[in-house]
């Protein structure tokens, strides 16, 4: 590779060829890191946000053209997923969870909000206290909402209820409620015009909403603007997800 002579070592052909081959490799890798950098810091591209339906149909598609207006070579992925999304496999970019999620130093999280929500049921249920719910055909999720709050406060408020239909889909459930299957405990921001009346009178307990994202992509630009935009959307807006005022 290399030859001694009164001036030092000076390269062979062979050494030429490597270190011409090593230079051109260090020109990739600089490129690469440039184009890395430049990525990082330009807010454009995809970003793929997980939620339950309601947070994505209901609150969070009306405001996304605020957030296109400002950043429009965003392409926004929304994936209306129950379970668990992994960020280390790249199934999602940002997560809004309506339960605190596990320690992991992986993840990035904070409360960014809560959402309200109620027992709904068509007009001919309006009649009806809740000491009789237990007695009325129930609109409930599936088994993979099993353990969500919403589902053990109705276990405790109707024990006994009659189930007429299950869906995790909150749409599904709204427009059963609305032909009168039976009573729902709904997110209020999901329960739009007539159609459906609110029955409980005491608030039920609010579900909190966590923002999660990976902290090995805290530093990409794209990922970092739109994290905050929700945190602050979901925060100026957080009358109308609790429920206390009206859509």
């Amino acid at each position: 590779m290399f030859t001694r002579d009164l001036d030092g070592y000076q390269p062979t052909d062979a050494g030429l060829a490597v270190v011409e081959a090593a230079e051109e490799i260090e020109r990739k890798v600089h490129a690469l890191f440039q184009e890395a950098r430049q990525t990082a810091g330009d807010v454009s591209g995809p970003v793929r946000i997980t939620s339950v339906d309601a947070l994505l149909s209901d609150w969070l598609v009306p405001r996304l053209p605020g957030l296109l207006e400002l950043y429009p070579q965003l392409e926004i992925k929304l994936i209306p997923e129950n379970r668990r999304l992994s960020f280390s496999r790249g199934e999602a970019d940002l997560a809004l969870r309506l339960s605190r999620p596990d320690e992991d130093a992986a993840i990035r999280m904070r409360r960014v909000g809560s959402l309200g929500a109620a027992i709904y049921g068509h007009q001919k249920f309006a009649h009806i206290g809740p000491e009789a719910w237990g007695e009325q055909p129930w609109l409930l999720y599936n088994d993979d909402l099993a353990d969500a709050s919403p589902m053990r406060w109705i276990a405790k408020a109707a024990p006994n209820a009659r189930v007429q239909l299950r869906s995790s889909a909150i749409p599904i459930l709204v427009e059963a409620c609305k032909a009168g299957l039976g009573l729902a405990l709904l997110p209020c921001i999901s329960v739009k015009g007539p159609g459906l009346h609110r029955l409980s009178v005491e608030e039920l307990p609010a579900l909190d909403i966590w923002l999660l994202s990976h902290r090995e992509t805290a530093s990409i630009m794209r990922f970092r603007v739109v994290a905050e935009w929700l945190a602050a959307q979901l925060m100026a807006d957080q009358a109308l997800l609790a429920g206390t005022v009206g859509n």
